[in-house]
């Protein structure tokens, strides 16, 4: 199911540089007729990311009552591997053939938004429908002045302490680390006291971003045009994060490795302390007496007290030859007791206000084990969480300069501000593309 739900998991450098992406559906692709009424009969093709098996019959469900509600509406839905989504979804716009609505995050999202590809939402959708949405959420999904997408789940990070090393160092597991500062606090007390690592930060590609933002640097000027985070805040995370690493006190993998070393490492008792939110399930499984032994706090943050948000949202490409039908299913998957079903199968939190407003988002009761307090803790930081990195043209290779940037200082080959310099001046390249 974590691989499933992966927040991340869509990963695509576009080779095309001019898409055709407006115009109508292929006429032999689809007919429309007339039913006993009158009304006019519709399919819309609906298309998700590796929801299959695991959540059929909840889709399906939702397919069931859509139709019911519209009988002149029919779902037509197809699941795609997350590995093969966005290269098919490209190929569909590219080809004219492009589903009515589609299950997509919002970098990806974007790009196809650039090529005006995808429904302005802030047209198609109400004032009222609007503001039934988390604020992040809903602007997490614009990129110059225009919302391309209606967010759908969301999830935000929550730190998982292991009880046991807290106590071994002789630090009280109920006082976690809030602040970057008390991580690298709480990381030499544990090493000293234990032996183990205290923190594992990974700084998997955008994550360098996002420790970046929430220690205060700006990554662009106001209009996206220039690299902003040659700054006090932006040296003093890459030298945050060099030293850590040069001193021993987290894990070579943090630089090295993936998401998925973090969590090996945690299961395996060796780190006290991690951002690990989507992988409390993983260890209720694999892991339970450490599950049982493990406090949810709120996520580690910076200078700038922000969270970071991660969104899976539902998009309506503009080829659809029925758009108000199109985003009312949109709506309607995305609805308060859509969501709130969906948010009691798997760890998620839903986009929609009226869902978060349910007591299972803000009571844990008595019996309350790991899974209950993440996702009580999760919602409660919904106010201060946001898309962190918002959509950004060319963002595989401004990712990836920040990353090798960083990881020429963390492992000695720059200074931390020559490493700096060095992404400034990739990034103003890329970004003058």
């Amino acid at each position: 199911m974590k691989k499933k739900l992966g927040f991340l998991a869509l990963l695509l450098v576009i080779t095309m540089l001019v898409v055709s992406a407006c115009g109508s559906k292929d006429e032999g692709k689809s007919k429309d007729s007339k039913n006993a009424s009158g009304d006019e009969q519709i399919e819309l093709e609906f298309w998700t990311m590796q929801l299959q098996p695991t959540f059929t019959d909840y889709i399906n469900g939702i397919i069931k009552d859509f139709e019911g509600e519209n009988p002149n509406i029919k779902i037509k839905w197809l699941d795609v591997p997350a590995a093969d989504l966005s290269k098919k979804i490209l190929s569909a716009v590219t080809t004219n053939t492009a589903p009515d609505v589609v299950n997509l995050n919002p970098t990806f999202a974007s790009q196809l938004a650039e090529l005006d590809a995808l429904v302005n939402m802030d047209e198609a959708v109400s004032d009222e429908d609007k503001a039934l949405y988390v604020k992040g959420a809903w602007e997490a999904n614009n990129i110059n002045g225009t919302t391309f997408a209606i967010p759908w789940y969301l999830s935000t990070s929550v730190t998982l302490n292991n009880k046991a090393i807290f106590e071994e160092a002789g630090l009280d597991p109920e006082k976690p680390a809030t602040t970057y500062e008390e991580a690298a606090e709480y990381a030499k007390i544990i090493k000293e006291k234990t032996g183990k690592y205290g923190y594992f930060p990974s700084m998997d590609l955008s994550l360098v971003l996002q420790h970046m933002v929430m220690m205060g640097a700006d990554l662009t000027n106001e209009d996206g045009t220039k690299a902003a985070f040659n700054s006090p805040e932006g040296l003093y995370a890459f030298e945050y994060f060099t030293k850590l690493y040069q001193d021993g006190l987290i894990p070579r993998e943090a630089l090295t490795g993936d998401q998925r070393s973090t969590i090996d490492m945690y299961q395996a008792g060796q780190v006290a302390f991690f951002d690990g939110s989507q992988f409390i399930v993983q260890v209720k499984e694999n892991a339970p007496d450490l599950y049982a032994n493990t406090i949810p706090s709120q996520a580690i943050t910076g200078k700038s007290g922000k969270k970071t948000m991660s969104v899976q949202n539902v998009v309506v490409p503009k080829q659809t030859k029925h758009q108000e039908a199109a985003v009312k299913f949109a709506l309607f998957l995305t609805n308060g007791e859509n969501q709130l079903e969906f948010s009691k199968l798997t760890p998620i939190l839903p986009s929609n206000v009226e869902a978060l407003a349910d007591p299972y988002f803000t009571e844990a009761g008595d019996d309350a084990e790991p899974t209950d307090l993440v996702r009580i803790v999760s919602a409660s930081q919904l106010d201060s969480a946001e898309l962190l990195v918002p959509p950004m043209k060319n963002y595989d290779e401004l990712r990836q300069a920040m990353y090798d940037a960083i990881s020429a200082s963390m492992l000695g080959e720059m200074t931390p501000q020559e490493a700096l310099d060095q992404a400034e001046q990739e990034w103003n390249d890329i970004l003058a593309k």
